[in-house]
């Protein structure tokens, strides 16, 4: 099996765990090229002593890399802005792009849940961290019943969010509101991002709020099941990812306003479901506790392996 060499954009704390992860946990790529705008960046400088190809001069360094005729795969770990650019400079030249921005100019993909509808997309989205964490959830509900609206709070150290993360707040509260509607199938979504100033930093912590049409208690266990049976999935390739209690079920009381959340054409929902997860981070270059950071690595190499999966079936087709 030849390896997919793959280059990364962004030398910081995404990027470089992404290099460690594709050195350490890849079986089907290898790393081609770092690329910065730092050149005295951490990131860079750890590129260089493993022996790769770098460049501080962002894409049109990358594109002028001798190594750049045999990368396939871009992971792009900068911002939404900056990804427009990269975009607009890789794709005609033929290369896959795994966005890790909230830019959503390809289709979302949560791996668990959409990822074999767009292995063939040349550039697709992971949404957000949040995103990740919580529309399999999402996704999970909707199998079983319909779901007229879903909320999801993320809640990550203050530490792990770099620049990016803070320069893309809007970006991420809108894309991953968009994405729990299209991927997860809620009719309506609503996200919120809080960066928790906690010291010791705390591990990423996710919850999800669904609101569905459940009077029929069977259709309780359905859910359970199913909520579970995600976690496990999600879990073979972020293994700290996990449900912190129970999946727990509540009925709405009937004085409850809820005109401002569902549609007004809308069934009224009869119960909540709530769902509370953790993510702790493999620290294969970050901390534990930056598990917003690590389940967006984890997820975009998942991408990055099924594509080069299906390239190999192909050729031995």
């Amino acid at each position: 099996m030849i390896k997919k060499k793959v280059a990364i954009i962004g030398s910081g704390n995404i990027g470089t765990d992404l290099m460690i992860k594709v050195m350490r946990t890849s079986r089907r790529l290898e790393m081609g090229a770092l690329v910065g705008i730092d050149p005295d960046s951490d990131g860079l400088a750890r590129a260089r002593r493993f022996g790769f190809a770098t460049t501080h001069e962002g894409v049109d360094g990358l594109i002028g890399l001798p190594e750049f005729d045999d990368i396939e795969i871009v992971f792009d770990a900068t911002s939404a802005k900056a990804h427009k650019h990269n975009a607009s400079k890789l794709q005609p030249l033929g290369k896959r792009l795994i966005d890790l921005t909230p830019a959503a100019i390809g289709p979302y993909v949560v791996p668990a849940v959409n990822l074999a509808e767009h292995l063939d997309a040349p550039n697709v989205n992971m949404v957000t961290c949040g995103g990740q964490a919580t529309i399999p959830v999402v996704a999970a509900i909707s199998r079983v019943v319909p779901v007229p609206y879903a909320e999801i709070v993320a809640s990550i150290a203050s530490k792990s969010a770099g620049p990016g993360t803070r320069a893309n707040v809007d970006e991420f509260t809108e894309t991953t509101a968009a994405a729990v509607v299209e991927v997860g199938r809620a009719r309506r979504g609503k996200a919120i991002i809080i960066l928790n100033p906690a010291e010791p930093p705390l591990i990423m912590r996710d919850t999800v709020f669904a609101l569905v049409d459940a009077s029929d208690k069977s259709v309780h266990a359905e859910i359970r099941h199913s909520v579970e049976k995600m976690v496990a999935d999600v879990a073979a390739y972020v293994p700290g990812y996990r449900l912190k209690q129970r999946v727990q079920i509540s009925g709405i009381p009937d004085d409850m306003p809820l005109e401002t959340l569902v549609e007004p054409d809308a069934h009224r929902p009869t119960h909540q479901v709530s769902v509370f997860l953790e993510v702790e981070g493999a620290a294969h270059y970050l901390p534990a506790y930056s598990g917003n950071l690590d389940i967006m690595t984890s997820a975009g190499l998942q991408v990055a392996e099924q594509i080069a999966a299906r390239h190999d079936q192909e050729a031995t087709a």
